[in-house]
């Protein structure tokens, strides 16, 4: 078995600290060698992607540093020891099978008789079965009519992923001819988000998606009872209009109230849900199974190359050392994804839950206070958009940001116009090349607020186009760099005791059990 210690207690790390600043990035991607490098630093992915990290502060002495962490810290013996179904949640004691939702890496898994990769194919079968019985009209509403829209209720995992993976494949299937239904996501329990997304949907012809593992979620069945009286009140039966996504011995999963129930389990994370019923469900509505499906071989392509111990043909743990390597050695406190794809445009606060739910700790696996920084700050939005918000910080301000760029050289609607000797998608590709270089080399200039310093470090993951299957390897990668670096830093990536809390106060707030400043603010929301 895999042995578990603290990243500053490793020989390794030691020898990486040692290469704190080894590289100048504005001196390395000048120039030729700067062209060699780009050719030189790059990993395929799965899809057709390619990771590049040429302009990385790295060279081949920090690589096999890096090599030399991975191997003492057994990242790929943690990752086998995962997908094979040891108990790596320790802070739940539970296994974390995510993976096993889209491929079986190792051995089978079997708990209380059930192998595991079997029900997760049998409840995606079921969404599949669903969704095909609702577009050929066989599941209707009262009137027998076809729905035409669908609505998940969820927060947290059960929102941001499946509602980024919406998105980014939304003007795909229409362009391929798979788009069946619009999809639409109440989250928040503001009951204006409620409000907005029943004031645009046709009633009469949605269907709605409750989802939550528990069956106890404060802000869902809130969400789900708003529902439920808008559609009593349309003269609908609410009965007719809604499915339930949960566990098996939750209270929602053998109710009359929902058309059908599809089940998850306790070894599939929120944060890690869309792969599993959360997802797939509604995007087998909205696309159809066969799109669900590619999205799951895109992720199984990935999560294969996770499993090789040679770093440099392991893209996903290649970017999560690098990653270690700008956190705990360079010290910077933040990473920006930055998909130049306004198809990924809430990808970046998918990963921000992902990555600071996974790694936002400070003790480690068994619970002691670590002695070394851990997660980074997430933030992103899609170019060429954030250029012209918060690329000033990131190219002037006084901290350096590593960056996450993302880039495909086709746009998923074909449809574009030659402006001035280029098209809009060569602008966009464009922009993404120049950002690289500007934030790497810099310029001088003795007018110091046009002077650029450069060294800002990034990487770019490069496709030809985002389709179902690239967008599953997509999915993979950041999940398994936020696992790998989770390994590294000796932290339980699959609970999140901090969002607790909070939830415990609030029902005190609801119930009038308050005092001191809680009591005061209680007063001051006119509560």
């Amino acid at each position: 078995m895999a042995t578990w210690k603290n990243l500053d207690t490793l020989a390794s790390y030691s020898e990486l600290k040692d290469l704190k600043d080894h590289v100048n990035i504005a001196e390395a991607m000048s120039g030729e060698q700067g062209a060699e490098r780009v050719k030189k630093y790059s990993t395929p992915m799965a899809a057709g992607l390619a990771y590049n990290y040429a302009a990385k502060e790295v060279d081949e002495t920090v690589l096999d540093a890096l090599s030399k962490l991975a191997d003492e810290a057994e990242l790929v013996e943690k990752f086998k020891e995962l997908y094979n179904g040891a108990v790596i949640n320790t802070g739940e004691k539970r296994m974390v099978l995510h993976h096993l939702a889209r491929t079986q890496l190792g051995d089978p898994v079997v708990v209380d008789g059930v192998d595991k990769r079997e029900f997760y194919l049998a409840q995606q079968k079921k969404a599949a079965d669903f969704a095909d019985k609702v577009h050929s009209g066989e599941i209707t509403n009262e009137n027998g009519e076809k729905f035409t829209t669908v609505v998940q209720i969820g927060i947290g995992g059960s929102d941001l992923g499946p509602r980024a993976l919406y998105i980014a494949l939304e003007n795909w299937a229409k362009a391929n001819n798979t788009f069946k239904m619009e999809a639409k996501f109440i989250s928040n329990v503001d009951p204006d988000d409620a409000a907005a997304v029943l004031a645009s949907a046709d009633l009469a012809h949605s269907l709605f998606i409750v989802v939550s593992k528990s069956g106890t979620t404060l802000e869902t069945l809130t969400n789900e009872a708003f529902v439920k009286d808008a559609l009593t009140k349309a003269g609908l039966n609410p009965s007719r209009h809604m499915l339930a996504v949960t566990s098996e011995t939750s209270p929602l999963a053998k109710s009359d109230e929902y058309l059908t129930a599809i089940f998850m389990d306790d070894y599939i994370g929120g944060r890690y849900s869309s792969v599993s019923g959360v997802g797939g469900a509604i995007l087998s509505l909205a696309f159809g199974p066969d799109v669900f499906a590619a999205i799951l071989d895109g992720a199984a392509e990935e999560d294969k190359l996770a499993a090789n111990k040679n770093i440099l043909e392991n893209p996903d743990m290649l970017d999560a050392l690098i990653g270690v390597y700008e956190r705990n050695v360079q010290g910077y406190p933040s990473t920006a994804v930055l998909p130049y794809s306004q198809a990924l445009s809430r990808f970046p606060a998918h990963l921000q839950q992902c990555d600071m739910e996974s790694n936002g700790k400070s003790v480690n696996r068994f619970g002691e206070p670590v002695d070394y920084v851990t997660g980074p700050v997430i933030f992103g939005e899609p170019g060429t958009n954030g250029q012209h918000s918060f690329y000033q910080l990131l190219h002037q301000g006084t901290n350096i940001v590593p960056l996450q760029f993302i880039g495909f050289k086709k746009s998923q609607l074909g449809v574009d116009v030659d402006i001035e000797n280029s098209t809009s998608q060569q602008k966009l590709c464009a922009n993404v090349a120049a950002q690289i270089v500007a934030f790497a080399c810099g310029k001088k200039d003795e007018n110091l607020n046009k002077n650029f310093k450069g060294g800002r470090p990034s990487s770019i993951i490069v496709g030809e186009e985002l389709t179902p299957k690239a967008l599953g390897a997509l999915l993979a990668h950041f999940e398994n760099k936020i696992m790998f670096q989770g390994f590294v830093w000796n932290l339980n990536s699959f609970d999140q005791e901090g969002v607790q809390l909070g939830k415990v106060l609030a029902k005190r707030v609801l119930a009038h059990d308050t005092d001191g400043a809680l009591k005061v603010y209680s007063d001051l929301l006119d509560i």
